[in-house]
C-alpha cells in the first residue's frame, strides 16, 4: 500500500485511534487537537482537597466511564498500548431511588422483591429485556417509536413506573423522537458477557483511570512517528491549487496532505469543512445532540453500594448517582470516595449559560436532599465539567439520514460519533467507529 500524508482533526479517542492504525499501516500521519493533551471526553482532571498537610490533587477522569468484559474494541486497543494488564475487573451492584428510598436491583431475588411493580408487571419487564437481547435486527427498530415498542413489551404500569422516568433523565424531551435501538443496544451492551460465553458480567477500570490510558497510547503514537499536535485550533479544512486537502489553522499557517480525516462533532465539521454541498451541510446540521453536565463530588465517606443509583423521581435535576468507587478502590482515589451526578440536556439548554457555582450550588443542595445525612464537612470536593455534543440523538430511520462519512470535498472524511447506529455512546463503541470507519476509506 502506498504510503500517504493524513491528517487527523480532533485528538479524542476516535482520533486517536485512527492516527493508530493509519500509522501501523506506514503512513504518515499528524492529529490536530485545540487542547492541552489528547484524550476529549475521555480526559482526567485534577480533583484540590484541602488535607492536613495542605493542597493534595485527586487525578481520575473529568466524566464517568467504565469497561466492560464484551468491550472488544476497547481492549484490543488497550492491548495495543500495554495497559491491558492494568484492567481491574469488579462486580458491581445497582440500585433504585423510588419515592424517597433505595433499593437495590442487583439479582433475582432482589428483583423480584422489587417495590411499585406487582408480579405481572416484573414479568413483562424481564420479558422486554430478554426480548431486547435476543433481536439480531436493529434496522427493524428503527422504525418504531422507542415509547411504542416499551409499551407494547412492558405495559403501561411499567413503562410509566420504570422506563419513562429513565428516559427522561438520559434523553430529556428527545425520548419522544428516539426509535426503539435506543433501548435495544443499551441492553445489547449490557448481556454482550453473556452472549460471548463469559461467566461474569462485571465491570472494569484501569489503574489511574483514563490518564493512564491517554498517556501510553500518546506514547504509543509517538514511537509509531505519528506527529501530534496539542493546543493547536484548526480553522479551516479546505482544497489546494493542486486539488489536495489543507489544513488551515488559526493563526492561518497550513498545511497540505493526501487526505483528512475530521472527527468532530457533525455541526462544528460542517462550520470547518468548505467547499461542503449545501446537503451535506443540512444533513450535518441535522444531527442532534445531547450534551453533558457532570457534577463530580469527593466525599469523606461512601453513600451506597451501588456503582449506579438509577431516579425515578423527576424531582432530582441528575440524571442518576453514579459511584466510581464502589468499582474503584479508593486507595486510587487518595481515600476518598468518588461521585457523578450528571445531566443530559439539548446543547442550547440554559444550564449551559450557568455559572459552576450555580450549577454546584443546585446539584449538591438536590444531592443533600437525596441523602439527608449529608453535610458540607463531608464533601471535599465538587467540580463541574461540561460538554455539549456527546450523545447523539438515534431518529426514527436514524441510520438513513446520516451524511456519508465521504464528503464532496476531495479526499476528506468525516468520522464521529454520530456513526454510532446501532450501539449508545461509550468508548467501545467510538473504537469500533474508528475502526470500522477507517476500513471503509482504506478500501476506496
Amino acid at each position: 500500500m502506498e504510503s500517504k500524508k493524513w491528517g487527523i482533526v480532533g485528538g479524542g479517542m476516535m482520533g486517536m485511534t485512527l492516527a493508530h492504525r493509519l500509522a501501523q499501516q506506514g503512513h504518515k500521519v499528524t492529529v490536530y487537537e485545540s487542547a492541552p493533551e489528547l484524550g476529549g471526553l475521555v480526559s482526567p482532571w485534577k480533583m484540590p482537597v484541602q488535607t492536613a498537610d495542605g493542597i493534595k490533587d485527586i487525578e481520575w477522569d473529568k466524566f464517568y466511564h467504565v469497561i466492560l468484559l464484551s468491550d472488544f474494541y476497547t481492549r484490543g486497543i488497550l492491548k495495543d498500548i500495554d495497559v491491558d494488564d492494568k484492567i481491574e475487573w469488579v462486580e458491581t451492584k445497582t440500585g433504585f431511588y423510588i419515592e424517597g428510598k433505595l433499593h437495590s436491583m442487583s439479582d433475582t431475588v432482589e428483583f423480584l422483591k422489587f417495590p411499585t411493580l406487582n408480579l405481572i408487571d416484573k414479568f413483562r419487564l424481564g420479558l422486554t429485556i430478554l426480548v431486547a437481547s435476543r433481536i439480531k435486527d436493529w434496522k427493524k427498530l428503527e422504525k418504531i417509536p422507542l415509547t411504542d415498542w416499551l409499551k407494547k413489551w412492558s405495559g403501561a404500569n411499567t413503562y410509566n413506573k420504570i422506563w419513562l422516568p429513565l428516559l427522561r433523565a438520559k434523553l430529556g424531551d428527545s425520548y419522544q423522537r428516539t426509535s426503539a435501538v435506543f433501548i435495544w443496544a443499551t441492553i445489547q451492551r449490557l448481556y454482550g458477557a453473556r452472549r460471548s460465553g463469559l461467566k461474569k458480567e462485571m465491570f472494569g477500570f484501569v489503574k489511574g483511570g483514563y490518564k493512564t490510558v491517554i498517556e501510553s497510547f500518546t506514547n504509543t503514537l509517538l514511537t509509531e512517528g505519528v506527529t501530534v499536535r496539542t493546543n493547536t485550533t484548526v480553522k479551516e479544512v479546505k482544497t489546494g491549487a493542486d486539488n489536495k486537502p489543507l489544513i488551515q489553522l488559526i493563526d492561518d499557517s497550513v498545511e497540505s496532505f493526501d487526505e483528512v480525516i475530521v472527527t468532530l462533532p457533525s455541526s462544528v465539521s460542517a462550520r470547518l469543512c468548505t467547499g461542503l454541498s449545501p446537503n451535506e451541510v443540512k444533513r450535518l446540521n441535522e444531527v442532534e445532540y445531547l450534551g453533558v453536565i457532570c457534577v463530580a463530588v469527593l466525599l469523606d465517606r461512601s453513600i451506597s453500594d451501588f456503582y449506579i443509583t438509577n431516579i425515578t423521581d423527576s424531582r432530582f435535576p441528575f440524571t442518576g448517582v453514579i459511584e466510581m468507587s464502589a468499582l474503584v478502590n479508593k486507595d486510587y482515589l487518595g481515600g476518598y470516595a468518588l461521585v457523578y451526578l450528571p445531566k443530559y440536556v439539548v446543547s442550547d439548554d440554559p444550564l449551559f449559560d450557568q455559572s459552576d457555582e450555580e450549577i454546584r450550588n443546585y446539584f449538591i443542595s438536590n444531592f443533600k436532599n437525596m441523602y439527608p445525612w449529608l453535610t458540607d464537612s463531608n464533601l471535599k470536593f465538587v467540580g463541574v465539567a461540561k460538554a455539549k455534543h456527546v450523545i447523539t440523538v438515534a431518529r426514527l430511520n436514524y441510520s438513513e439520514l446520516l451524511p456519508d462519512i465521504r464528503t464532496s470535498v476531495p479526499n476528506v472524511y468525516i468520522v464521529n460519533t454520530s456513526h454510532i447506529k446501532d450501539g449508545t455512546l461509550n468508548v467501545n463503541e467510538t473504537v469500533k467507529v474508528a475502526e470500522t470507519k477507517l476500513e471503509e476509506i482504506l478500501k476506496g
